[in-house]
């Protein structure tokens, strides 16, 4: 093996032993929480198998029996709440 080769093979290397660690770092300190509906699989039980005999399959789950989360949007973390943040003008005179 020439040196141009062991250079890519280690580069491989330590492109893969990164791609490990983040990944282990994301898994126990993940930045967006997961969402308690779904438990952070961004599917939830669709409503055709709840009012179905046996047969299951809508436009909404196209036959799988499970939808997109409607907590979440299907992405499996918490999404924030949005908040009206009202700022009031202050009422001194403008200094100059």
């Amino acid at each position: 093996m020439g040196p141009i080769v062991l250079t890519q093979l280690a580069t491989g290397l330590s492109v893969l032993a990164g791609a490990v660690l983040v990944k282990s770092v994301m898994d126990h300190n993940p930045m967006l929480p997961r969402c308690p509906t779904c438990n952070g699989t961004g599917r939830v039980t669709c409503l055709c198998s709840r009012w179905s005999d046996s047969d299951i399959g809508c436009r909404t789950c196209a036959g799988s029996g499970r939808m997109n989360c409607s907590s979440c949007g299907g992405t499996g973390t918490g999404r924030p709440i949005p908040a009206r943040v009202a700022i009031r003008p202050s009422n001194r005179p403008p200094t100059d």
